[in-house]
């Protein structure tokens, strides 16, 4: 059965956006006026400045409160509770564009359409919505966060709301690592039930149920629905569940091609609420209407048999729970939770991890990470490995968090690697790598990525790190390769182990990727770059060498920080600068900050266009100007307030000076995209705006 967490988890009333932002600010991000100004011409014309001028009202802004913090106006995903809100629900609503999905789901291999078990993780976090819930970002000491894609096919956000959207932060990251991920649909108890004879009383009402759903996973671009039915069903609703989910599944394929629908175990065929536990006569009738199910948690080794008799195929689309809580006469659970997994893969069939957030809800939060990973050892093979694109790989932030997951090679079994947030390269964090070098061998290898991609014909390398003083190690990329002829083969008859040598820094790729990178300031780190020219093969892994520099019979102990890596076609670091085009500014709203009298809290929404799929990000900066005599002069360097995926961003209470009756002020936005390699474009590339913001003569500005 699926339960609800008791405790709820909250971000401190107005404090996510603005402290989110004030994170950006401090890790030294500005805009400078020469950074790259002049490094490659525009494909297009130049971005056009905008002025817009604008009268200060204290009015308070009308925004739609689902989709906006009513403390701060910082969008937020929504969920929706009721079957009314439901049918009025209309889709490209323009509040609504802070949740629709930027990035699209990236391919992977083995495809998740072929039979093999696959992995999903229902994510039940107190109630769901909580700092996640802030599109932008949102300031917390020890948060959750999820960072075992690698492991997992499968995405589900559930909530006991009628209609749980993902918020958009878990579609962009799951679809960036080739998961797909899955709202929920859900109806329980007495209220349920009143629900479900309403929408499924005939073909006419689920038919417009299935439609709306279709609509919101479209509108938002995620891949499908989980659908939990917990409520007894009258004889006349039970019997229109298949057509429903029949009719709803064949609707998503054409919305959606790889999307998926997936029943949970809880209505028999009867309309009787009766959990099996496993896939039977009594609720295979469902089973047969969508792409798979999804099993309660208290089963046994029996259960698994009797569906192996049962099932001549789609072992694979049997997904068998799993609750991490281990509540009710369970098999593993808490930090057992692999002896499950383990005996589920041995009958081949697929495996559903419900609420793996039992590590942050009951534990410790400062030992958060480490509970974590103790939770997920002893996982059994066999989950797909991570797709990323072979364009980056790169460790700061959520990424480098991303790359802390990643196993170390057997022979590493010295060295341990952990995230170090007191130095890092461009933000975020670094990976510490800390060990010896045992006297009866030469080097260790730490495997970083497991990426198993096609490689270009040409592939550049850039590695920041930095040793302690003294080491007496030699650090480099090691990239592991096999043929492309065995892409489909479980094991590689044939592994090559590269160890490129570094260019020399006049090289010409070197400058061109330091020009791309300006300003480049790499003080403190060292960088080193490399060519490889590759033919028909596959990139397997990305591991980091360390060499002893004396040939001598002692243990040797390094210490080494990787600040960056990032893995090119040659053909990324020939930038196509597109700018930014048609930069607005809309939902303008204006507070004065307590007991400053010549301040003000600007909030304001940012819209522009750009060609889809062809930027990683958008940086947003901003900067107050004064005008005297005609000469406009800084009162700061741009400073960044924030990021975005998507073609907007909500600017929230940013501070600017008051604006003296009679007199303007202004502020000046900019827009600058980064590239999919991760190369912000120059200035000229920018979209640019300024708002002259001013009293009216009748507007008291006195607090």
């Amino acid at each position: 059965k699926m339960e609800q967490s008791e405790r709820r988890v909250a971000p401190e009333p107005g404090s996510g956006t603005r402290r989110a932002a004030e994170d950006e600010a401090e890790r030294g991000t500005a805009l400078t006026e020469g950074d790259n100004g002049n490094a490659l011409a525009l494909t297009r014309g130049f971005s056009a400045e905008q002025q817009i001028d604008h009268i200060i009202q204290y009015d308070a802004l009308q925004l739609p409160g689902r989709c906006y913090d009513p403390d701060t106006s910082a969008p937020v995903s929504f969920y929706i509770s009721s079957l009314a809100e439901l049918q009025s629900w209309q889709p490209f609503i323009q509040d609504e564009n802070f949740n629709k999905a930027a990035i699209p789901l990236a391919p992977r291999q083995p495809l998740l359409q072929c039979d093999r078990p696959r992995t999903l993780v229902c994510h039940d976090m107190a109630g769901g919505y909580l700092s996640d819930r802030f599109i932008q970002g949102v300031h917390e000491e020890n948060p959750f966060v999820f960072y075992h894609w690698l492991y997992i096919d499968i995405f589900v956000y559930f909530s006991h709301h009628m209609v749980t959207i993902p918020p958009v932060c878990w579609t962009n990251a799951a679809h960036r690592h080739g998961v797909a991920i899955l709202g929920t649909f859900i109806t329980e108890w007495e209220a349920g039930a009143a629900i479900c004879e309403a929408f499924l009383e005939n073909e006419e009402t689920f038919r417009a149920m299935a439609d709306k759903l279709v609509l919101i996973a479209h509108c938002f671009q995620f891949d499908g629905w989980l659908v939990n039915i917990e409520n007894e069903l009258s004889p006349n609703a039970v019997k229109n569940v298949p057509g429903f989910l029949s009719y709803f599944r064949s609707r998503m394929q054409q919305a959606v091609p790889h999307s998926l629908v997936i029943w949970y175990d809880s209505v028999l065929e009867s309309g009787h609420l009766d959990w099996q536990n496993e896939l039977n006569q009594h609720n295979k009738v469902f089973f047969d209407s969508c792409d798979g199910i999804f099993l309660n948690y208290n089963w046994k080794e029996e259960h698994l048999k009797r569906m192996v008799t049962l099932m001549e195929e789609r072992h694979a689309d049997v997904y068998v729970g799993v609750d991490v809580f281990g509540r009710g006469d369970v098999i593993g659970g808490e930090f057992t939770t692999n002896l499950s997994l383990e005996l589920i893969r041995k009958y081949n069939f697929s495996a559903a991890i419900f609420a793996p957030g039992w590590v942050y809800e009951t534990l410790e939060r400062e030992k958060f990470h480490q509970n974590q990973h103790k939770s997920l050892r002893g996982f059994p093979p066999g989950a797909p490995v991570s797709s990323h694109s072979p364009k980056m790989c790169r460790l700061g932030g959520l990424a480098m968090i991303n790359c802390l997951n990643q196993q170390l090679d057997p022979a590493s079994s010295c060295v341990r690697t952990h995230g170090c947030s007191e130095d890092a390269w461009n933000g975020g964090c670094c990976l510490l790598i800390e060990g010896l070098i045992p006297a009866t061998r030469s080097n260790v290898s730490v495997r970083l990525f497991s990426l198993q991609l096609p490689s270009p014909p040409k592939v550049f390398v850039a590695f920041v790190y930095k040793l302690e003083d003294g080491a007496k190690v030699v650090v480099r990329p090691e990239l592991t390769i096999r043929p492309l002829s065995q892409c489909n083969s479980e094991m590689a008859l044939t592994v090559d182990v590269l160890k490129p040598s570094p260019l020399p820094e006049d090289n010409a790729l070197v400058q061109k990727f330091i020009q791309n990178c300006a300003p480049w300031n790499p003080e403190g780190w060292t960088t080193s770059f490399y060519l490889l020219e590759l033919t028909d093969c596959i990139l397997q892994d990305i591991s980091v060498n360390v060499t002893r520099l004396l040939k001598d019979e002692q243990d040797v102990q390094f210490e080494c920080r990787i600040g960056e890596i990032k893995v090119l076609d040659i053909a990324r670091l020939r930038v196509e600068q597109k700018p930014v085009e048609k930069l607005t500014v809309f939902d303008i709203s204006w507070k004065k900050v307590p007991e400053a009298t010549d301040q003000l809290y600007l909030s304001a929404t940012l819209q522009w266009t750009y060609p889809p799929n062809t930027a990683s990000c958008f940086k947003i900066y901003s900067r107050g100007l004064n005008y005297h005599k005609k000469q406009k002069g800084t009162d700061s360097q741009m400073v960044c307030v924030g990021r975005t995926n998507a073609n907007l961003y909500r600017v929230v209470d940013l501070i600017l000076h008051q604006a003296p009756i009679g007199t303007s002020r202004h502020v000046e936005f900019r827009v600058q995209p980064v590239t999919r390699a991760g190369f912000a474009l120059p200035q000229s590339a920018c979209g640019r705006l300024t708002l002259n913001y001013t009293h009216s003569q009748g507007t008291d500005n006195v607090q």
